[in-house]
Protein backbone atom coordinates (compact mmCIF):
# COMPACT_ATOMS: atom_id res chain seq x y z
CA UNK A 1 0.00 0.00 0.00
CA UNK A 2 1.51 3.69 -1.18
CA UNK A 3 2.03 6.60 1.44
CA UNK A 4 -1.05 8.50 -0.10
CA UNK A 5 -3.41 5.47 0.69
CA UNK A 6 -2.23 5.49 4.20
CA UNK A 7 -2.71 9.03 4.46
CA UNK A 8 -5.67 8.83 3.05
CA UNK A 9 -6.69 5.98 5.63
CA UNK A 10 -5.27 7.73 8.84
CA UNK A 11 -6.88 11.20 7.29
CA UNK A 12 -10.25 9.28 7.19
CA UNK A 13 -10.19 7.59 10.61
CA UNK A 14 -9.41 10.67 12.26
CA UNK A 15 -12.28 12.33 10.70
CA UNK A 16 -14.49 9.64 12.48
CA UNK A 17 -12.94 9.98 15.71
CA UNK A 18 -13.11 13.85 15.37
CA UNK A 19 -17.06 13.25 14.58
CA UNK A 20 -17.31 11.06 17.22
CA UNK A 21 -16.03 13.29 19.73
CA UNK A 22 -18.01 16.33 18.76
CA UNK A 23 -21.34 14.46 18.67
CA UNK A 24 -20.30 13.43 22.52
CA UNK A 25 -20.05 16.69 23.19
CA UNK A 26 -23.24 18.26 21.98
CA UNK A 27 -27.01 16.59 22.27
CA UNK A 28 -29.82 17.96 20.50
CA UNK A 29 -32.24 20.19 23.02
CA UNK A 30 -36.02 20.78 22.41
CA UNK A 31 -37.08 24.32 22.98
CA UNK A 32 -40.66 25.57 23.87
CA UNK A 33 -42.23 27.85 21.96
CA UNK A 34 -44.50 30.69 22.15
CA UNK A 35 -46.89 28.78 20.51
CA UNK A 36 -46.64 25.82 22.60
CA UNK A 37 -46.57 28.26 25.73
CA UNK A 38 -50.18 29.52 24.79
CA UNK A 39 -51.52 26.01 24.17
CA UNK A 40 -50.31 25.29 28.05
CA UNK A 41 -52.11 28.10 29.22
CA UNK A 42 -55.01 27.26 26.55
CA UNK A 43 -55.23 23.41 28.26
CA UNK A 44 -54.85 24.72 31.72
CA UNK A 45 -57.88 27.45 31.33
CA UNK A 46 -59.83 24.67 29.79
CA UNK A 47 -59.39 22.53 32.47
CA UNK A 48 -60.37 25.68 35.07
CA UNK A 49 -63.46 26.98 32.86
CA UNK A 50 -64.72 22.84 33.05
CA UNK A 51 -63.92 22.63 36.65
CA UNK A 52 -65.16 25.71 37.69
CA UNK A 53 -61.99 27.25 38.98
CA UNK A 54 -62.59 30.67 40.92
CA UNK A 55 -59.62 32.63 39.17
CA UNK A 56 -56.51 31.41 38.36
CA UNK A 57 -53.17 32.72 37.06
CA UNK A 58 -51.76 30.33 34.88
CA UNK A 59 -47.76 31.25 34.22
CA UNK A 60 -44.99 29.23 31.68
CA UNK A 61 -41.94 29.21 31.84
CA UNK A 62 -38.63 28.15 29.04
CA UNK A 63 -36.63 25.58 30.00
CA UNK A 64 -33.88 28.33 31.85
CA UNK A 65 -36.81 29.67 34.19
CA UNK A 66 -37.59 32.22 31.89
CA UNK A 67 -41.37 33.61 31.67
CA UNK A 68 -42.53 33.20 27.89
CA UNK A 69 -46.31 33.66 28.56
CA UNK A 70 -48.67 34.85 31.37
CA UNK A 71 -52.70 34.82 31.27
CA UNK A 72 -54.22 36.00 34.61
CA UNK A 73 -58.30 34.39 34.93
CA UNK A 74 -61.13 36.98 36.55
CA UNK A 75 -61.59 37.21 39.65
CA UNK A 76 -58.03 36.07 40.80
CA UNK A 77 -56.02 38.16 43.40
CA UNK A 78 -53.28 40.54 42.15
CA UNK A 79 -49.92 38.05 44.15
CA UNK A 80 -51.28 35.09 41.86
CA UNK A 81 -48.79 36.62 39.22
CA UNK A 82 -45.82 36.21 40.66
CA UNK A 83 -46.55 32.93 42.74
CA UNK A 84 -47.59 31.02 39.73
CA UNK A 85 -44.22 31.81 37.85
CA UNK A 86 -42.37 31.23 41.20
CA UNK A 87 -44.02 28.24 40.98
CA UNK A 88 -43.69 27.25 37.52
CA UNK A 89 -39.74 28.34 37.82
CA UNK A 90 -39.22 26.09 40.70
CA UNK A 91 -40.62 22.95 38.29
CA UNK A 92 -38.14 23.38 35.87
CA UNK A 93 -34.98 24.58 37.81
CA UNK A 94 -35.67 21.45 39.71
CA UNK A 95 -37.17 19.02 37.39
CA UNK A 96 -39.47 17.91 39.84
CA UNK A 97 -43.80 19.15 40.93
CA UNK A 98 -43.37 21.35 43.36
CA UNK A 99 -45.68 19.31 45.73
CA UNK A 100 -42.74 17.32 46.18
CA UNK A 101 -40.88 20.30 47.92
CA UNK A 102 -43.98 21.25 50.08
CA UNK A 103 -44.32 18.07 51.49
CA UNK A 104 -40.35 17.69 52.32
CA UNK A 105 -40.81 21.36 53.87
CA UNK A 106 -44.01 19.88 56.04
CA UNK A 107 -42.19 16.90 57.19
CA UNK A 108 -39.39 19.04 58.83
CA UNK A 109 -36.96 19.78 56.32
CA UNK A 110 -37.76 23.11 57.47
CA UNK A 111 -34.12 24.15 55.94
CA UNK A 112 -35.16 24.35 52.48
CA UNK A 113 -37.24 27.09 52.85
CA UNK A 114 -34.50 29.66 53.18
CA UNK A 115 -33.54 28.95 49.38
CA UNK A 116 -33.96 32.54 47.72
CA UNK A 117 -37.19 32.83 46.60
CA UNK A 118 -36.03 34.73 43.62
CA UNK A 119 -36.10 30.72 42.45
CA UNK A 120 -37.85 28.39 44.95
CA UNK A 121 -41.36 28.50 45.52
CA UNK A 122 -42.23 25.66 47.32
CA UNK A 123 -45.43 25.32 46.53
CA UNK A 124 -47.87 23.21 45.33
CA UNK A 125 -49.04 24.42 41.70
CA UNK A 126 -46.07 23.80 39.31
CA UNK A 127 -45.37 21.00 37.01
CA UNK A 128 -42.39 20.34 34.26
CA UNK A 129 -43.48 20.35 30.68
CA UNK A 130 -41.96 17.39 29.10
CA UNK A 131 -41.30 16.28 25.58
CA UNK A 132 -40.10 13.15 24.85
CA UNK A 133 -38.63 12.77 27.98
CA UNK A 134 -37.06 16.28 27.75
CA UNK A 135 -38.14 19.20 30.17
CA UNK A 136 -38.76 21.91 27.91
CA UNK A 137 -40.39 24.43 30.24
CA UNK A 138 -42.65 24.67 33.13
CA UNK A 139 -46.15 25.78 34.15
CA UNK A 140 -47.56 26.98 37.28
CA UNK A 141 -50.76 28.00 38.68
CA UNK A 142 -52.20 30.00 42.02
CA UNK A 143 -55.23 31.48 42.67
CA UNK A 144 -57.70 28.41 41.86
CA UNK A 145 -59.91 26.81 44.35
CA UNK A 146 -57.42 25.27 46.04
CA UNK A 147 -53.72 23.89 46.52
CA UNK A 148 -54.71 20.61 45.06
CA UNK A 149 -56.65 22.44 41.73
CA UNK A 150 -53.76 24.45 41.29
CA UNK A 151 -52.11 21.58 40.72
CA UNK A 152 -54.71 19.94 38.62
CA UNK A 153 -54.91 22.79 36.57
CA UNK A 154 -50.79 23.24 35.95
CA UNK A 155 -51.19 19.21 35.14
CA UNK A 156 -53.46 19.91 32.43
CA UNK A 157 -51.51 22.54 30.69
CA UNK A 158 -48.22 20.70 31.25
CA UNK A 159 -50.02 17.38 29.33
CA UNK A 160 -50.75 19.73 26.70
CA UNK A 161 -47.12 19.15 25.51
CA UNK A 162 -48.34 15.07 24.86
CA UNK A 163 -49.89 16.69 21.43
CA UNK A 164 -47.30 19.20 20.31
CA UNK A 165 -46.07 17.39 16.67
CA UNK A 166 -42.66 18.53 15.01
CA UNK A 167 -43.54 20.30 12.08
CA UNK A 168 -44.07 24.43 13.86
CA UNK A 169 -46.42 24.96 10.91
CA UNK A 170 -48.72 22.50 10.79
CA UNK A 171 -48.74 22.73 14.59
CA UNK A 172 -49.65 26.32 14.73
CA UNK A 173 -52.51 25.74 12.55
CA UNK A 174 -54.48 22.53 14.40
CA UNK A 175 -56.73 23.14 17.37
CA UNK A 176 -54.95 21.87 20.26
CA UNK A 177 -55.90 18.39 21.29
CA UNK A 178 -57.62 18.63 24.91
CA UNK A 179 -56.50 15.39 27.12
CA UNK A 180 -58.40 14.62 30.26
CA UNK A 181 -56.06 12.39 32.98
CA UNK A 182 -57.86 9.26 34.58
CA UNK A 183 -57.80 11.50 37.65
CA UNK A 184 -59.58 14.30 35.82
CA UNK A 185 -62.63 11.72 34.60
CA UNK A 186 -62.92 9.98 37.52
CA UNK A 187 -63.59 12.98 39.37
CA UNK A 188 -65.86 14.07 36.96
CA UNK A 189 -68.00 10.83 37.45
CA UNK A 190 -68.30 11.22 40.91
CA UNK A 191 -71.09 13.97 40.77
CA UNK A 192 -71.70 13.66 36.53
CA UNK A 193 -70.61 17.23 34.67
CA UNK A 194 -69.04 18.13 31.37
CA UNK A 195 -65.84 17.15 30.94
CA UNK A 196 -65.40 19.07 27.36
CA UNK A 197 -67.56 22.36 26.32
CA UNK A 198 -67.14 22.63 22.46
CA UNK A 199 -69.11 26.08 22.53
CA UNK A 200 -66.17 27.82 24.20
CA UNK A 201 -63.54 26.36 21.14
CA UNK A 202 -66.00 27.49 18.19
CA UNK A 203 -66.89 23.40 18.23
CA UNK A 204 -70.21 21.34 17.26
CA UNK A 205 -69.64 18.85 20.00
CA UNK A 206 -69.89 18.59 23.78
CA UNK A 207 -68.29 15.45 26.07
CA UNK A 208 -70.23 14.61 29.36
CA UNK A 209 -69.37 12.34 32.30
CA UNK A 210 -72.86 11.35 32.80
CA UNK A 211 -73.74 9.77 35.92
CA UNK A 212 -77.25 8.27 37.07
CA UNK A 213 -78.27 7.10 40.37
CA UNK A 214 -81.88 6.27 39.34
CA UNK A 215 -84.65 7.15 36.55
CA UNK A 216 -85.17 10.62 35.40
CA UNK A 217 -87.61 12.19 33.02
CA UNK A 218 -88.03 11.82 29.14
CA UNK A 219 -85.59 13.90 27.48
CA UNK A 220 -85.70 15.39 23.70
CA UNK A 221 -83.32 17.58 22.62
CA UNK A 222 -84.04 19.51 19.20
CA UNK A 223 -80.57 19.98 18.87
CA UNK A 224 -77.98 17.83 20.06
CA UNK A 225 -77.60 14.25 18.86
CA UNK A 226 -76.51 11.91 22.30
CA UNK A 227 -74.00 9.36 21.53
CA UNK A 228 -73.14 7.33 24.53
CA UNK A 229 -70.86 4.64 25.82
CA UNK A 230 -71.31 3.06 29.21
CA UNK A 231 -69.10 2.45 31.06
CA UNK A 232 -70.74 0.83 34.87
CA UNK A 233 -74.38 0.05 35.96
CA UNK A 234 -76.96 -0.83 33.70
CA UNK A 235 -80.49 0.70 32.97
CA UNK A 236 -83.45 0.17 31.12
CA UNK A 237 -84.05 2.92 28.30
CA UNK A 238 -86.40 3.77 26.29
CA UNK A 239 -86.65 5.59 22.92
CA UNK A 240 -89.07 6.80 20.45
CA UNK A 241 -92.81 6.26 21.05
CA UNK A 242 -94.51 9.60 22.56
CA UNK A 243 -93.66 11.65 25.25
CA UNK A 244 -96.71 11.96 28.06
CA UNK A 245 -96.71 15.62 29.85
CA UNK A 246 -93.76 17.80 27.19
CA UNK A 247 -93.11 20.85 28.53
CA UNK A 248 -90.25 23.08 27.25
CA UNK A 249 -87.72 23.88 30.22
CA UNK A 250 -84.68 25.40 28.11
CA UNK A 251 -83.87 26.32 25.20
CA UNK A 252 -83.76 22.88 22.30
CA UNK A 253 -84.69 21.18 25.78
CA UNK A 254 -87.67 19.39 26.16
CA UNK A 255 -88.83 17.05 29.56
CA UNK A 256 -91.72 14.93 29.62
CA UNK A 257 -93.34 12.26 32.23
CA UNK A 258 -92.93 9.20 30.13
CA UNK A 259 -93.09 7.69 26.91
CA UNK A 260 -95.71 5.16 25.65
CA UNK A 261 -94.93 2.64 23.26
CA UNK A 262 -91.05 3.08 21.69
CA UNK A 263 -88.22 0.66 21.64
CA UNK A 264 -87.10 -0.40 25.17
CA UNK A 265 -83.16 -1.79 25.28
CA UNK A 266 -80.90 -2.90 28.54
CA UNK A 267 -77.92 -0.97 28.46
CA UNK A 268 -74.61 -2.94 29.81
CA UNK A 269 -71.02 -2.14 30.15
CA UNK A 270 -69.92 -2.24 27.35
CA UNK A 271 -73.00 -0.99 24.83
CA UNK A 272 -73.28 2.00 22.25
CA UNK A 273 -76.17 3.92 21.61
CA UNK A 274 -76.65 6.85 19.39
CA UNK A 275 -80.25 8.91 19.99
CA UNK A 276 -80.70 11.38 17.02
CA UNK A 277 -81.71 15.19 17.81
CA UNK A 278 -85.61 15.23 18.11
CA UNK A 279 -85.77 11.62 19.65
CA UNK A 280 -87.60 11.36 22.84
CA UNK A 281 -85.83 8.91 25.20
CA UNK A 282 -86.01 7.86 28.86
CA UNK A 283 -83.97 6.38 31.51
CA UNK A 284 -86.70 4.21 33.28
CA UNK A 285 -84.86 2.03 35.61
CA UNK A 286 -81.51 2.64 36.20
CA UNK A 287 -79.51 0.18 38.75
CA UNK A 288 -76.39 2.52 40.31
CA UNK A 289 -74.02 4.08 40.14
CA UNK A 290 -74.78 4.29 36.40
CA UNK A 291 -71.71 5.52 34.39
CA UNK A 292 -71.48 6.85 31.12
CA UNK A 293 -70.03 8.79 28.59
CA UNK A 294 -71.94 11.33 26.49
CA UNK A 295 -70.71 13.02 23.16
CA UNK A 296 -73.30 15.61 22.19
CA UNK A 297 -73.46 16.46 18.72
CA UNK A 298 -74.95 19.67 17.54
Amino acid sequence: MNSKKILAIILAGAGMVLAGTAQAQVTEKKSLTLDGAKRVIAAAEDYAKQNKAPGGVIAVVDAGGNLMALERLDGTFAAGANISIGKARTAVLFQKPTKVFEDIINKGRTAMAALPDSFFTPLQGGIPVVLDGQIIGGVGVSGAMSAAQDEQLAIAGADAAKSFGGDPVATTSNPPVSYFSKAQTDAGFEKGSVLFDGDNGGRNYMVHSSRREGPGLVEVHTRDTDILYVLKGSATVITGGRMVDSKPTAADEIRGKEITGGETRELVPGDAMIIPNGVPHWFKNVNGPFLYFVVKVR
